[in-house]
């Protein structure tokens, strides 16, 4: 799923060989990827703003399905026992079949979906811009609850036991009760964001629209630190990746940080020569990150260092989802490159 698994730490489970090399690229016309791929058993699933949804094969770049919408996606899907879960721009939530394609069922919004999804036990759960998070059987997408607030969800749940975390554009955190969907806490976040959390342990991170950086104890439901660059004041749309040693997120100030996960004291900058909207993700210590600059960067983790680069010709959006040896991204001319070792 989107940000690697039900946490959002974006933490890659598998490694890379130590050079990259572009192994295929499929073009789609008129199309323009800015929903982050997946990647299961030797598939990419990936939705396109041209109208459909996508499954190619990850050894080849040959496509194995498509699934036909009026506007397509700019959410990330998530993938469960066989199934591909989706919402598009139109406000409809999908669960396909992952081998061929088919509709199994789908569930009707009020306004586009932006969130990817996450489970808890045998739901699924995902945001609408309706200011609504869903909860559905997931095995045929009955309504088990539904929590609404104040303003459009556009980031991913994430799930901690058994509570969801919820960056609301209302400007607060919302932690809610999974076994029955009512409120347990809010947090003042001062300005929307359509950021996904990442919870490590007690601490809950990510940035906002007000250019703040937050890291909060969602257990005690307070803020711990925040951050705003001293001299450049841009929204994070960026999804933080974290672990016990640095928390690393992109702004639009053009720069990836990386914050020290317990005080919020600056490790190091890079600076890229576009925005960064694209979400980083870290494979042991390497970090890659897309940035609108058109460039795919990988910097090391540990010293914020650029290792290596590939000019695509269009900007990032999207983030890397990385699995199998593999790094999979689309840019934002409808183009979609895998990289790895030939």
């Amino acid at each position: 799923m989107f940000r690697a698994d039900a946490t959002a730490t974006g933490v890659a489970r598998s490694r890379l060989p130590e050079r990259l090399e572009l192994l295929w690229k499929v073009e789609i016309p008129d199309g323009l990827f800015e929903a982050t791929p997946i990647i299961v058993d030797g598939t990419v699933y990936v939705g396109c703003l041209d109208g459909f949804f996508y499954a190619f094969d990850l050894d080849t770049g040959r496509q194995k399905w498509r699934f036909a919408t009026e506007l397509g996606f700019r959410a990330p899907a998530a993938y469960r026992n066989g199934a591909v879960y989706v919402g598009d721009e139109d406000g409809r939530f999908f669960c396909l079949d992952a081998t061929s394609g088919k509709l199994r069922w789908s569930f009707e919004t009020l306004a586009e979906i932006d969130s990817g999804a996450n489970f808890f036990g045998d739901h699924v759960l995902f945001g609408s811009q309706d200011a609504t998070l869903y909860c559905l059987r997931a095995d045929n997408g009955t309504e088990v609850w539904r929590h609404q607030i104040e303003d459009q969800i556009r980031c991913s749940p994430t799930i901690v036991d058994q509570r969801a975390f919820v960056a609301g554009c209302d400007g607060r955190l919302h932690i809610i009760d999974l076994t029955n969907g009512h409120a347990l806490a809010q947090v003042d976040i001062e300005a929307p964001t359509g950021s996904t959390p990442a919870v490590l342990g007690s601490r809950c991170y990510f940035g906002t629209e007000g250019e703040t950086f937050f890291c909060i104890d969602w257990q005690q439901a307070k803020i711990v630190w925040r951050y705003r660059h001293p001299r450049r004041h841009f929204p994070i749309r960026s999804s933080a990746a974290v672990t016990s040693e640095a928390v690393f997120f992109g702004g639009r100030d053009k720069l990836v940080h990386a914050l020290h996960p317990q005080t919020g004291e600056t490790l190091w900058e890079f600076a890229a020569r576009g925005r960064i909207d694209s979400s980083p993700v870290l494979v042991g210590n390497r970090l890659f990150v897309g940035s609108a600059d058109g460039r795919l960067y990988e910097i090391d983790a540990a010293t914020g260092q650029e290792r290596w680069r590939y000019e695509s010709g269009s900007g990032f959006t999207a983030s890397p989802a990385v699995a199998a040896g593999r790094l999979v991204i689309g840019n934002d001319d409808g183009v979609l490159l895998c990289f790895g070792a030939r």
